[in-house]
């Protein structure tokens, strides 16, 4: 225990001193550092491949897109000046700004045509490229159905893109304020394919462009001189520490190495103790917690043992004990914050902890496919947080308890962990959702067959169906009938099953202002200011 804890001191003088340093190369006592935590080394930097919310964060603020959400969290022009939109909702004209990259070279409409087609490519098999199959002929050239010339977004001239829809889409300029819409500066990129994978050849711009990227460490950013709102921007930098033990991180915020921390990587004890003390304070969120079942490896070919599964669990007991952030326990897959009410009228899909109906779909699942044992189940997860692991040894608990079965754990590094679960190299994983828009639809979306964002090898031609519906109707009372029928068979055939709704909450620092977080999206420090 003494040479744990000698460890441990050591572990957090070096982090401490590693930051310290860090933020005396960043200049003199009037420079404003924002100091900022990742939960480990992000997963991709490139625009095109961001998609977990560190990640999110981190390329946010270095770059800007067409639009930009305000105050409000509603889109208003931002490398774009003007828009313009055709009466039946189907072609969107953007006049741009006179912008540069953080290379000094001008951003021009042809930058963004790039990009778009680049997360498009079949090649980069980006996962969020699925966000822009609104386009027309977006979906089909990414799923190999379509060629490249046949995606309607094309630069007019320097200053002028337009673009194509497949369908009318409401949250259009929701859309292209998200990071995988962002432009890419397509004569450097063009000369190099891995230019988002080092400081040294990162072009971007937002408020911040790199200055450092040292793996598995931390990443710095600097002022932009170069972005075309650099007078509004108060901040010399941020620094972005990768630092995964919670007790860790408190600590560092407590001796002001750490600027601002999610509650999300603390010890969920400690969370409840500061939201009680007023120290963080919540407020609604979106996405969830959920599991993906493997319904291509024994023993969840079977939706009655999947089912089981889902049901052996007490959310209620997670979210007040072991999570502990005020959140939410899911009995659906759409959150409560999803618009029109949707979450209200669709109503709870599963109840609370129903153990002997568990037990007794495991045993009818056996039966069926000729089990006298439960071929093995091992739980995958994230080890970038002391949270998942104590999470996972919840859950493990209560498949003993409540199920009679055996659940092996299994940690994996970050970046290990999601290339698992893209490869479908797991049994039964841990999963997160963030929405990338506040609509039902995207909450669903991602359970199509074949979609990239599955990843459970389920498909469901009925579900296909609804789904395609939805998006095609204009009428959203129709629409939303679709949906809830399709969360409903999600509910049925259960290839996933959530666990609990997720909330917003931050330690900060006083003096630490201006940070714009919006309910779906990643944080805004263009504006952020430290005293």
């Amino acid at each position: 225990m003494k040479r744990m804890w000698i460890l441990s001191f050591i572990l957090l003088f070096t982090i401490g001193s590693i930051l310290t340093g860090c933020s005396s190369d960043a200049g003199n006592s009037a420079e404003k550092v924002l100091k900022l935590n990742l939960g480990g080394e992000p997963s991709s930097l490139d625009p095109a491949q961001a998609f977990d919310e560190d990640s999110l964060d981190v390329t946010n603020a270095l770059f800007e897109g067409l639009m930009k959400l305000d105050q409000n969290h509603q889109p208003q022009p931002a490398v774009a000046k003007e828009v313009q939109t055709s009466p039946d909702g189907l072609t969107y004209t953007f006049k741009l700004n006179q912008t540069q990259w953080s290379n000094g070279e001008p951003v021009t409409a042809h930058d963004f045509e790039y990009a778009w087609k680049r997360v498009l490519d079949p090649q980069e098999a980006a996962d969020p490229a699925f966000l822009l199959y609104f386009i027309k002929g977006a979906e089909e050239y990414n799923t190999g159905k379509g060629k490249v010339d046949q995606v309607e977004v094309k630069a007019l001239d320097e200053s002028t893109l337009e673009v194509k829809l497949a369908r009318p889409t409401p949250s259009f300029l929701q859309l292209v304020s998200y990071p995988v819409y962002f432009p890419i500066n397509k004569k450097v990129a063009e000369s190099n394919k891995n230019l988002y994978n080092e400081a040294s050849t990162y072009v971007s711009n937002g408020p911040f462009k790199m200055s450092e990227w040292k793996h598995d460490d931390r990443v710095k950013l600097v002022k932009n001189d170069h972005y075309h709102k650099k007078d509004l921007v108060k901040l010399s930098g941020i620094q972005f520490s990768m630092v995964s033990d919670g007790k860790t991180v408190y600590s560092l915020f407590q001796t002001k190495e750490l600027d601002v921390v999610g509650k999300g990587i603390l010890p969920s004890d400690l969370v409840g103790s500061l939201i009680k003390s007023g120290e963080i304070k919540t407020s609604d969120g979106n996405g969830l917690s959920f599991f993906r079942l493997n319904v291509q490896k024994a023993p969840f070919t079977n939706a009655k043992v999947r089912k089981a599964f889902s049901l052996a669990l007490d959310r209620k007991l997670i979210t007040e004990r072991i999570v502990g952030g005020g959140e939410k326990p899911a009995y659906a897959y759409v959150a409560p914050s999803v618009p029109n009410q949707f979450r209200e009228k669709g109503g709870s899909l599963i109840q609370e902890a129903q153990f002997e109906e568990a037990k007794k779909l495991l045993a009818e699942g056996m039966q069926e496919e000729g089990w006298a044992k439960l071929p093995p189940v091992t739980l995958l997860y994230s080890n970038s947080s002391d949270k998942n692991k104590t999470l996972a040894e919840a859950i493990q608990e209560m498949y003993r308890k409540n199920l009679g079965v055996d659940v092996a754990l299994q940690a994996k590094e970050k970046k290990v962990y999601f290339d698992d679960q893209r490869n479908k190299n797991y049994i039964m994983t841990t999963s997160s959702f963030l929405a990338d828009y506040n609509d039902a639809y995207n909450y669903l979306e991602s359970f199509q067959t074949n979609h990239s964002m599955n990843r459970t090898g389920w498909s469901h031609p009925q579900y296909d169906e609804l789904m395609k519906k939805a998006a095609n109707t204009g009428n959203v009372e129709e629409r939303d009938q679709y949906l809830h029928q399709a969360e409903k068979i999600l509910f049925d055939e259960a290839p996933v099953f959530p666990l609990y709704y997720y909330n917003s909450g931050a330690l900060e620092q006083k003096g630490v202002t201006g940070i714009l977080r919006h309910p779906v999206g990643p944080s805004d420090y263009s504006q952020a200011d430290k005293q």
